[in-house]
């Protein structure tokens, strides 16, 4: 029978019964299989009937699940007839569809109560005019409540059904009453008929429920469809949690199954319903279940119409797809022998461009010149250092001896040495000269500007060689890729155009050669996709673009590269230095090796200088006593003058010579021979060192044809003479034993600061120190007239001060501009000297020209708080004295740059008034000025000011040319009180003839 209906051999059949037996020991598992193997068998056998069978199946994770089957679910697919089960877990309440091949009957022996319980909120109904949507909602809001949590559970009463009347509390919540402050149950008018009333309301509910949606949980009280959210058949702790929950403190919204259980046998304890009273409200529930069939059916057409509006569009972008595809097809040949073709051209572009740039060879190169041509330290370098040490300490020694006695052992010590220097000097010479240094410090340079260019600045780096090594290996690895995949590139394409060449043999109706058709296109794709993966895979390996980790070692060996660099350059820079030194030794030790300076000649110089000056004396005496006498004569005054000036040429020219000489014996002292001062004491060597070359005891006051300028001679005497056809001005200076050195300290940094830049400094020049003669000292003092003891020589620009130019012809904004950068170099100057001016006013500020702005000196006999404390530091009604100042601060560099801003405020606001605010600064946002300007001065009047440096970067001063000017001396001014800047506490009288300044007197 079997056979005869399925088609096959009952040997098979039995065959394969056999086989589910053996692996199987329930009829329900056996007769689906069956089912599945034929599906002619539910037409001899039946269709099995699997209602109320109770079964078992296994998760994913191994568990095993106890439930019941509600429902046998079939379909038909391509002759073969499925079944599915609808089956309810007996153990947590919800139910799913599976496989019927899935569930294993269970024996009897374990067929034992369901774990799950049913639970009813005590002394709560629901509404009667509570429809589906809100019976919904008050599932979710009862979810939502008990859903993990820990919920205190009062049993009330039970049903004879086993469903559980209890009072749920979570903390100090009850569950009921918020449920029936929500608004989705109410308390019972009467406990007998809470059971039925409640009853009817799930019934009815549930029924709904039945009607619209499909599998329904029986977890009911789960918000969101959490219940859907667990996985099949798998037991974790959501599912155990979630079990409890399920069935605690939910009488309401109880299900329909297990409340017609309820109902069949009333609770003894609650009253009867009578009849009319419960069919009056069976109908009043079919009527507002008529009511929501209505509405769950206008909802369900609107959701139909809507489900045919996106088919529609469905189809529509469906056939559009279709069109396009259909298209491609059709044009599917061209297009991809277009993107091959535009492949290959992409791959020719970059084997060019990676031949030209030579992958990393830059980089290798420079590897190999950093380590093999490598210069090394010169074997004598070491020893000439260890020998020149000795010889500074020995000059040091010789330098700081103030007896005569041991400076001779001393030089003895020294010359030994020297000797020895010599011998090392000359070994270095030799060795050095043998190296290429010029040409090996050039190549390195142009090699680090070169791997700059393409890596940037480098940056720290080890001295391990790992290094280089990490790099060529990686180099190696990745040419040898690259090799290996353009040959796999070059086969692909040697192929593809064989392919071609025998599709044209092909496709030749002249050619007699017969091939075979399907061998030769048989495998055109394959050979066109193999092209172009190979294409694909050597523009993807992009030598050019390295990834993170390569990068890396890129610049670990390009910064070990720059670090080698660096590290030899220095070291050819120690070894030119001592290079230089060593030559430079060895000529001035062949010269005075074996004989030591004279200064005769300087000696020789003073003598001429001294007999000048005594025939400049008489010649001075001769014309003061021929101006007396009864015989003057204009033409022999003449000639008396003429003979003066001759004799005044002279002694300068011997003062000139004089102090080259010193400049020479100056040089021999520092470099060579520290001993002369203490040798020659009566040269004076010292003295003129430590001046700076200021210092000079050859030229006098008296001896200089000097105009005494009472005009500025207030608080100092001021004279003004002609040197070599430059105006100068001698500024007299009260000192006495105690304050000389500080004098001449303060004098020889000035004049250094200065001798840095010269003309570019931005200061005026010192040209003399001078000293008056004791005999002159004697003579004041007898006379009670307080004169100067030292005068300080500097160029004279009459008319060219600040405050000279502002009272006659102002200086314009441009001019102002140019004069200010000036003293802005002037201030960057002295304070990269460490030293403050602390006397910058308008007389004391000089526009060369109307062009190059100077700062004057200060006066050297007064400290820096004493200087900007004078009352010379007013500018118009604006205090120069900045506010830190007036407040008991020392002086600095910002207080001038203060004053500075006071200065360049007064010349860019002309004859505009401007206000004071309290802290004695100017109201710059009040004055009409350029923005720029108004800017700098901002800045430069705050607390935290801008330095000398930083104003001469300002936007103010880029287009401005500060080119030094030189001084004129031809001009002729009407001198005013320019160079009366430095005052002093004490009162001074003008050295004049009249108050005893003629030598005969």
């Amino acid at each position: 029978q079997v056979e005869d209906a399925v088609g096959c051999h009952v040997e098979d059949a039995v065959t394969f019964w056999a086989q589910n037996v053996s692996r199987c020991n329930d009829l329900l598992k056996l007769s689906c299989a069956l089912a599945e193997a034929c599906p002619q068998a539910n037409a001899v056998f039946g269709k099995p009937d699997f209602s109320k069978i109770y079964g078992g199946c296994f998760s994913e994770d191994g568990c095993w699940y106890r439930c019941m089957v509600q429902q046998v679910i079939s379909s038909e697919k391509a002759g073969t007839i499925f079944f599915k089960c609808q089956v309810l877990y007996i153990d947590y309440g919800n139910s799913e569809v599976l496989n019927r091949s899935d569930i294993v009957e269970i024996p009897p022996n374990l067929q034992c109560p369901s774990v799950a319980k049913k639970y009813r909120l005590w002394g709560l109904q629901i509404p009667t005019d509570q429809n589906l949507n809100m019976f919904d909602e008050g599932k979710k809001f009862l979810s939502s409540l008990v859903f993990e949590k820990e919920i205190k559970i009062r049993h009330k009463g039970k049903h004879e059904d086993g469903t559980i009347i209890a009072q749920a509390e979570y903390e100090k919540i009850d569950i009921g009453k918020e449920v029936v402050k929500a608004g989705f149950a109410e308390k019972c008018t009467s406990p007998g008929n809470t059971k039925d009333a409640e009853e009817r309301k799930a019934d009815e509910m549930q029924n709904q429920h039945r009607k619209i949606k499909v599998s329904v949980p029986l977890g009911v009280n789960r918000s969101a469809h959490a219940l859907y959210s667990i996985p099949r058949r798998r037991c974790d702790q959501v599912a155990a949690s979630t079990r409890t929950q399920n069935f605690t403190g939910n009488s309401v919204f109880a299900p329909k199954e297990k409340m017609l259980a309820s109902t069949s046998v009333p609770d003894t304890r609650f009253a009867q319903i009578r009849p009319d009273q419960k069919l009056s409200e069976d109908n009043e529930v079919l009527r507002r279940e008529n009511i929501n069939l209505l509405q769950t059916q206008k909802e369900l057409e609107l959701k139909v119409q809507q489900l045919k509006r996106e088919l529609q569009s469905e189809k529509e972008a469906s056939m559009k797809t279709a069109r396009n595809f259909e298209e491609t097809l059709h044009n599917y040949i061209g297009t991809k022998m277009r993107n091959l073709a535009a492949k290959v051209k992409a791959l020719k572009e970059v084997r060019y461009t990676n031949k030209n740039s030579r992958f990393r060879e830059q980089l290798s190169e420079s590897i190999i010149v950093v380590t093999e041509g490598c210069l090394t330290v010169p074997c004598s370098l070491e020893k000439l250092q260890k020998i020149w040490t000795e010889y500074d300490l020995a000059q040091e020694r010789i330098r700081l001896c103030r007896n005569v006695d041991e400076i001779d052992e001393l030089i003895a010590k020294r010359d030994e040495v020297q000797q020895n220097l010599y011998s090392s000097v000359e070994e270095l010479i030799l060795e050095v000269d043998q190296l290429p240094l010029s040409e090996r410090s050039r190549t390195l340079q142009e090699l680090s500007a070169s791997l700059e260019m393409v890596y940037g600045q480098g940056s720290e780096a080890d001295d391990s060689e790992e290094a280089f090594q990490h790099f060529f290996k990686w180099k190696s690895v990745k040419v040898k890729k690259l090799i290996c995949v353009r040959d796999n590139t070059d086969t692909a394409l040697q192929i593809l155009a064989d392919w071609f060449s025998g599709i044209l043999k092909c496709f030749d109706l002249m050619s007699e050669a017969s091939s075979d058709l399907e061998e030769v296109v048989g495998n055109a794709d394959e050979i066109l996709k193999k092209a172009e993966l190979a294409i694909c895979e050597e523009l993807d390996t992009d030598l050019n673009e390295p990834d993170e980790a390569e990068k890396g070692i890129i610049m670990s060996a390009y910064n070990k590269v720059i670090h080698d660099i660096c590290q030899e350059q220095s070291m050819i820079n120690v070894i030119q230095n001592r290079y230089s030194a060593s030559v430079e030794f060895k000529k001035q030790a062949e010269e005075w090796l074996n004989r030591r300076p004279d200064i005769n000649n300087l000696l020789s110089i003073k003598k001429t200088v001294k007999s000048l000056k005594a025939q400049l004396r008489w010649k001075l005496v001769e014309k003061n006593n021929f101006e007396e006498s009864d015989d003057y004569s204009e033409f022999e005054m003449m000639g008396i003058k003429e003979e003066i000036a001759h004799l005044r040429n002279r002694v300068l020219q011997e003062i000139s010579k004089e102090r080259e000489e010193y400049e020479k014996l100056t040089y021999l002292v520092q470099k060579w021979f520290p001993e002369l001062p203490l040798l020659y004491p009566e040269a004076g060597i010292l003295n003129y060192v430590n001046s700076g070359g200021l210092l000079t005891r050859s030229l006098e006051r008296d001896l200089l044809d000097a105009e005494p300028m009472k005009e500025l001679s207030s608080k100092r005497p001021l004279v003004c003479s002609e040197i070599q056809g430059q105006k100068v001005l001698l500024k007299g200076y009260s000192v006495d034993v105690r304050s000389e050195a500080k004098v001449i300290e303060r004098v020889a940094k000035y004049h250094r600061a200065w001798d840095q830049q010269k003309e570019k400094s931005g200061l005026l020049q010192l040209l003399f120190l001078l000293f008056c003669k004791a005999r002159f000292k004697f003579i004041i003092l007898i006379s009670g007239l307080s004169d100067p003891l030292v005068y300080l020589m500097v160029p004279y620009y009459p008319g060219s001060s600040l405050g000279a130019l502002q009272a006659v012809t102002p200086l314009t904004l441009e001019e102002a501009l140019q004069v200010m950068k000036g003293v802005a170099q002037g201030l960057q100057t002295l304070h990269g000297a460490n030293l403050v001016h602390g006397s910058l006013h308008g007389n004391n500020v000089f526009a060369v020209n109307r062009k190059q702005g100077i700062v004057g000196d200060f006066d050297f006999t007064k400290s820096e708080e004493q200087r900007a404390a004078a009352n010379t530091m007013v500018v118009s009604t604006l205090s120069l004295v900045s506010p830190e100042l007036k407040m008991g601060q020392p002086a600095s560099p910002a207080s001038d740059m203060y004053a500075y801003g006071c200065l360049l405020f007064w010349l860019c606001v002309q004859n505009q008034e401007f206000g004071i605010k309290e802290d004695g600064t100017p109201e710059v946002d009040a004055v009409v000025m350029d923005d720029k300007v108004k800017s700098l001065l901002l800045n430069l009047f705050c607390c935290n000011r801008l330095t000398a440096e930083q104003v001469l970067r300002d936007d103010c001063f880029l287009t401005i040319d500060a080119t030094p000017v030189s001084p004129q001396p031809g001009e002729e001014h009407e001198p005013r009180e320019e160079h009366d800047s430095q005052e002093t506490d004490e009162k001074k009288v003008p050295l004049t003839e009249e108050n005893g300044a003629n030598p005969t007197q």
